[in-house]
């Protein structure tokens, strides 16, 4: 079975904490975890796994967490293959105070991804969030996992079960979804 490779930025925590929930509700021993800030070193570790579930949050005018800049401006440069790569993406964002470029960080990683060859999956139904303008919003839905803590931090833990669910089958396999914690 690959293995799955969790990889976040944070700034303040949350994605860092949602990137915990995550490995602990995958289970730690199918998934390893890696802050881009202390555990990242090129983008070489990513292509270490199949499955990658990837978390940004989103700053500012919709841009992406200070520790990807780096590493994405790296692999524009050098084009590296994520061909056969399945992605998912994940962060923070505040919808309220950033209605306007609610989640946008996650449009930035998808496009980067997907023009370096990955499959991007994971999309989470917009339904319950209160925004303006989503850059991240594809066919009706988000192209990966927004969690708003700081105006929803009610609804975290059960979005964080339903998109985990989503991923089962994806990432584990049927026959494999038993491992994964309820």
């Amino acid at each position: 079975m690959a293995k799955i490779g969790i990889f976040y930025g944070s700034t303040s925590g949350v994605t860092e904490e949602i990137a915990t929930a995550l490995h602990e509700k995958i289970g730690e021993e199918l998934c390893d975890i890696y802050s881009m800030e202390e555990d990242y070193d090129e983008y070489s570790q990513l292509l270490d796994y199949d499955y990658l579930l990837l978390g940004c949050s989103t700053w500012g005018a919709g841009e992406v967490q200070n520790d990807w800049r780096e590493p994405l401006f790296d692999m524009d440069i050098e084009k590296p293959d994520f061909t056969g790569k399945t992605i998912a993406l994940f962060g923070a964002a505040d919808q309220v105070s950033h209605g306007k470029h609610f989640a946008g960080a996650l449009q930035i990683m998808c496009d980067h991804f997907e023009k370096l060859g990955a499959t991007v999956v994971g999309e989470f139904p917009i339904e319950g969030y209160s925004f303006e303008h989503c850059s991240a919003v594809r066919n009706g839905k988000f192209v990966g996992l927004p969690i708003d803590e700081i105006n929803q931090s009610d609804l975290t833990e059960d979005r964080i079960t339903q998109w985990v669910e989503t991923l089962r089958p994806i990432f584990l396999g049927e026959e494999s979804s038993v491992l994964l914690a309820a």
